[in-house]
């Protein structure tokens, strides 16, 4: 067999179990649901992350209001182990000490293992700057800078210090970026001249950029990370080389990089647009993100499925439990023998979570009947107020047709869980090419739910129209692209998924055995980390640094 390469997965948030708290959403998620995949294949990777104290935000809804709140979780701790390693960093030049964890017990519920994970603590008696470590996305320009100057600076050390030192890096997003120049900064030090030491980085990193949107690709002025010290040795023009002025995370990741890929099919070529003008940056390509399906497929969907024995009796089952885990979390019951439809994800405004509302007339109706029951959760980024505006207006919704909309407030992975496997439709319609993959999909798809999807992210791969789900809009673009999916999304709706589910449960139950055929496999976590191996970790070197 091949010697695979030691690989060092970096990556600010860790979505591996409700009960740890370190995650803000699907990129942590996926983050995961590598490091298991990487525990089942036996792959040698480690990931490095952030102890974050008081997690990302915890949103409850209160009168009708959405409500931020940040309590501790200083009992992860318990889950831990001591390493006996801290390093030290300095921010804002005075030194910050680093305390190392580790993590790889069991992640409950289900017992998946994973691959090792690293946690970087600066919440220690001693240092001033104990907060760094407070809140996921939270805070402003200089805590962020600070952040990401203890996952990569201080991320690469503890792998030094703990004796783990990668052969590779993968950065999961721009915010690992300060790694590449902390290893620049150390083949500095051994002597190499900046061009060479900026080269030998390059051959140990690999970069996954996970969006389009402007807000997830973040930009920080030079003076700002001048006075931070996260620099790291380098003067003010060869940073400018790397990341430009100000300087883009995502543009220094492609620049440090031997190789990068997106998240799908069509983000890779999104991202190629994107990104075309970044000098000395390697092909973006399309690796299609992928599930733990251990993790994500209900043990008895999957049993039966794989025993040929009947579906729908095992869904409703799931149904039933979905049903009444919103009415112990809202007081409203839900019937079981009406179309149920999932929508969960992050607020963000490019999702649309309100598209289906958007013409009363024709969805009132169906809601107001009973005929049609829609569950949303999601979560606004604390500092988003159109966030917490779409949610604000799914909250007015339930108000609106309490019988047939429920909001669940606070999403985690244990509603991700819960939906995922109880719906009878994963709804799914941002605004293209906006989503880059969107996995949800995948995890409804592996438990027999019929996404209901415009042609986004991952689902133009999948996709085979009325045969293992619907899409919606075909693809359009367009700067009325709203009113197009709507419309879309009206006549997918009333004239071919409510005759399906209402009318012929053979063709529902075929189409729910061949989601989980054609996703089960091709659409797993395994299958990404082995592309990855194959495209992104295996041998090649970085074309060398061109100069001015």
């Amino acid at each position: 067999m091949e010697k695979r390469p030691r690989v060092g997965y970096l990556c600010m948030e860790w979505g591996l179990d409700p009960s740890l708290p370190l995650y803000a959403g699907g990129l942590g998620i996926l983050a995961g649901d590598i490091l298991k995949a990487a525990y089942d294949l036996r792959f040698p990777m480690v990931g490095v992350g952030i102890l974050w104290r008081q997690g990302y935000v915890r949103q409850v809804v209160e009168d009708g209001r959405v409500i931020d709140a940040y309590p501790r979780y200083d009992d992860v701790r318990l889950q831990l182990q001591e390493t006996g390693v801290d390093v030290t960093v300095e921010i804002r030049r005075r030194p910050v000490r680093i305390k190392v964890w580790r993590l790889d017990g069991r992640s409950r519920p289900e017992g998946a293992r994973h691959a090792p994970l690293f946690l970087l603590d600066t919440d220690l008696p001693d240092n001033a700057d104990r907060w760094i470590t407070g809140q996921l996305y939270g805070w402003f320009g200089e805590e962020r800078v600070a952040q990401e100057m203890v996952l990569g600076i201080g991320g690469v050390r503890a792998l030094q210090a703990l004796g783990l030192e990668p052969e590779l890096f993968h950065f999961n997003e721009g915010h690992a970026v300060l790694a590449g120049l902390e290893l620049i900064r150390q083949g500095m030090e051994q002597g190499l001249p900046f061009e060479q030491a900026w080269q030998a980085a390059r051959r140990r990193i690999v970069f996954t950029t996970h969006t389009p949107v402007k807000e997830g690709n973040e930009v920080h002025p030079l003076d700002l990370l001048e006075y931070m010290g996260a620099f790291c040795g380098l003067n003010r023009r060869q940073m400018i080389r790397i990341g430009g002025d100000p300087f883009q995370m995502t543009v220094a990741a492609l620049r440090l990089a031997r190789a990068a890929n997106g998240v799908s099919e069509l983000h890779g070529r999104t991202a190629r647009r994107m990104w075309a003008d970044v000098t000395n940056a390697p092909p973006i390509q399309g690796i299609t993100n992928g599930v733990h399906v251990p993790t994500w497929q209900d043990p008895q969907m999957a049993a039966a499925y794989a025993s040929g024995e009947d579906l729908w009796a095992v869904h409703q089952s799931l149904k039933q439990e979905l049903i009444d885990f919103v009415e112990r979390r809202t007081g409203v019951r839900l019937a079981l023998d009406r179309l149920l439809i999932g929508f969960a994800r992050r607020a963000a405004p490019y999702k649309r979570a309100d598209l289906i509302f958007r013409d009363p007339d024709v969805i009132g109706p169906l809601l107001e009947s009973g005929r049609v029951q829609i569950i949303f959760s999601g979560k606004a980024h604390p500092l988003d107020d159109r966030g917490h505006e779409i949610v604000q207006s799914l909250i007015a919704m339930q108000r609106r047709y309490p019988r047939a909309v429920v909001f669940l407030p606070d999403y985690d992975m244990a509603i991700a869980r819960m939906v995922t496997r109880g719906a009878d439709v994963w709804l799914n319609n941002p605004r293209r090419p906006m989503e880059a993959s969107g996995t949800s999909g995948m995890k409804a798809a592996i438990n027999g739910v019929l996404n209901l999807s415009v042609l986004d992210g991952w689902w133009p791969e999948a996709c085979r129209h009325g045969e293992n789900g619907w899409q919606i809009g075909g693809g359009y673009e367009g700067p009325d692209a709203d009113a197009h999916d709507a419309r879309s999304l009206y006549e997918t709706l009333m004239g071919e998924v409510l005759p399906a589910y209402e009318g012929d449960r053979a063709r529902w139950v075929r189409m729910m055995r061949e989601s989980i055929a054609s996703v089960v496999e091709r659409f797993s976590a395994s299958r990404m980390l082995q592309r990855y191996a194959e495209a992104l970790y295996r041998g090649g070197a970085a074309e060398p640094v061109a100069g001015r």
